[in-house]
């Protein structure tokens, strides 16, 4: 005996069916819709299930098709397009990034900041200032890193507080993350304050996630370094690991300071505990394997 109930559901399936089959024909009238559709390759049964979807998708490309960049795109999700893809004789839909946003990823930084100003976090070695001649040394040295990398130390750059030494070194990791280089950038008197917090925690689990960053990656930048108040704990235990693990393992890093060499040496030395020279001078030795030293004198040049 057939069930009424069975008839009437196979009838409505069977009008839907129809409908969606025909509303399918209709947006294949629409020549970049048809395109679309042949090239997924599946049956009309199959892809007629899809049409508003697919519908939304060819407004998409017709909004992309004479677009002029990244900056006049006007999708409901800039730039990308939310793009069929056949899987398993199934369509799953995914938001695919334009020719446009693929190049602007491609060249997006990808260093890892902690407690990094925001001008910083955006420095592009094309917005270097090359007038100045106090910043010819510096320059020529960065030319014949990024030619040689990751041949050639890293770079302690030293002087007057805004000079740029902070943006130009920021600017060196983005290019080299661009190069596929695991980067970190850190203002390190602030970070010894995370560390610390961290450090002191019930579960330190996060001091450990981020020394083990600091040690690892391929390219360390330590911002104002002399800066912080100088503890044992974090001249020995921290900045000492530091150095210690990235210069055994032949890793890149850089520091700015307001000290040179002496002066950080002789900052270092002092703690609540008293003068402790031999320690200072085991950091600083430490500091000259991983970097080439070079001043960086002129006018404060914060605002540029």
């Amino acid at each position: 005996m057939i069930n009424s109930n069975e008839l009437i559901k196979n009838k409505n399936k069977s009008d839907i069916n129809k409908v969606n089959l025909k509303n399918f024909k209709l947006s294949m009238q629409d020549e970049l819709f048809a395109s679309l559709a042949y090239k997924l390759d599946l049956k009309e049964e199959q892809l007629c299930n899809y049409t508003s979807k697919l519908e939304n998708t060819v407004k998409d490309l017709k909004k992309c098709k004479n677009c002029k960049g990244i900056d006049y795109c006007n999708l409901e999700v800039r730039g990308y397009v939310n793009y069929p893809k056949v899987i398993d004789d199934y369509l799953i839909f995914s938001y695919t990034p334009c020719k446009y946003k693929k190049d602007e990823l491609k060249n997006e930084s990808k260093v890892t900041f902690y407690e990094t100003a925001k001008n910083l976090r955006n420095a592009k070695m094309s917005d270097i200032m090359l007038d100045d001649k106090a910043r010819v040394e510096v320059l020529k040295y960065i030319k014949e890193f990024m030619d040689d990398y990751p041949n050639k130390k890293g770079i302690y750059l030293y002087g007057s507080f805004g000079n740029g030494k902070s943006f130009i070194l920021n600017a060196v990791l983005n290019e080299l993350s661009k190069k596929g280089a695991s980067c970190v950038s850190v203002y390190y008197p602030l970070l010894l304050k995370e560390l610390k917090s961290t450090f002191n925690a019930s579960d330190n689990e996060g001091f450990d996630l981020l020394y083990k960053e600091l040690l690892i990656c391929d390219v360390l930048l330590l911002d104002d370094i002399g800066a912080e108040n100088n503890t044992p704990w974090a001249r020995d235990e921290v900045l000492g690991g530091i150095l210690q693990t990235r210069m055994d393992n032949g890793r890149i890093t850089f520091f700015t300071s307001n000290f040179d060499l002496k002066e950080l040496e002789e900052h270092l030395s002092e703690t609540s505990s008293g003068s402790e020279k031999v320690k200072a001078r085991r950091i600083i030795e430490r500091i000259k394997q991983l970097s080439k030293p070079i001043i960086l004198v002129g006018e404060n040049k914060r605002d540029f």
